[in-house]
């Protein structure tokens, strides 16, 4: 669970209910054309960009944006040393069937158990790498859409609510309603934008990132491995992938 995601949501609609709510009557906030020209209508003019896969796939991915987490490359690293360790002590073979916390190294050993050329396992985890980087900058693209496009149906739903503001200036009555539509979709526009789809769009673009630096440390701990590289000598190559304040003593 990503503490802060959740954290950073609910603290601020949180603060935008509160100022409601100190404002007045919350339920003078809600009106249902608003919601459906904002929240339902963006939804559908950002689908038109993508195939039906592509952006149903981007609400399942938006889930890692509160619940996945990698494994901290310190702990990696570690792994890592243990199996040059042992690749060390008993070869290659000795690495088949070994239990480890990331399903990309899991791969990787069984290539190297599997006997493939250091450029062959070089080429596909790097594919691989791209191709889960893609996947993750598509589902943020996805978000970044709505994002775009929620404040612009916001403004839409201001126009109608003004045209039918104007066209009903003799009927005091109608006035109300169609200037709540004119304000309210403006209002839930910025907040769809701003509260929702850009910050799911930034934690996956830097999921994005965490997720391939992991993977090409990875890459090149296997691959020294398969090259008979010293286990300090592998530890302090990988430590080159954490900030300066976490490598400690080589």
């Amino acid at each position: 669970m990503d503490l802060a995601t959740i954290v950073g949501l609910l603290g601020g609609l949180a603060m935008v209910i509160m100022s409601m709510v100190l404002g007045g009557d919350l339920g003078m906030f809600y009106n249902l054309p608003s919601v459906l020209i904002v929240f339902v209508g963006s939804l559908f003019v950002a689908m038109q960009k993508y195939t039906l896969d592509q952006f149903l796939g981007a609400m399942k991915i938006a889930g890692k944006a509160y619940s996945f987490s990698l494994s901290k490359p310190e702990d990696v690293i570690e792994e890592i040393v243990e199996l040059a360790d042992a690749a060390r002590k008993g070869g290659l073979l000795s690495l088949e069937g070994k239990e480890v916390s990331n399903e990309f190294m899991s791969k990787g050993i069984q290539m190297l158990v599997d006997g493939h050329d250091a450029d062959v396992v070089k080429n596909m985890m790097s594919r691989d790498t791209k191709l889960t980087t893609e996947r993750h900058m598509q589902g943020a693209s996805i978000f970044d859409s709505i994002g775009d496009v929620a404040p612009a149906m916001g403004m839409i739903g201001t126009l109608i609510g003004l045209v039918a503001m104007l066209a009903n200036m003799d009927d005091p009555k109608a006035i109300g309603p169609a200037m709540a539509v004119a304000l309210l979709t403006t209002l839930y526009g910025s907040l769809m934008a701003t509260v929702v789809a850009l910050p799911i769009r930034d934690k996956l673009q830097l999921r994005a990132a965490q997720e391939d630096l992991l993977q090409r440390l990875i890459t090149d701990g296997l691959l020294a491995i398969q090259a008979g590289q010293n286990p300090r000598v592998i530890e302090g190559l990988l430590k080159t992938y954490l900030p300066t304040s976490k490598r400690g003593t080589e």
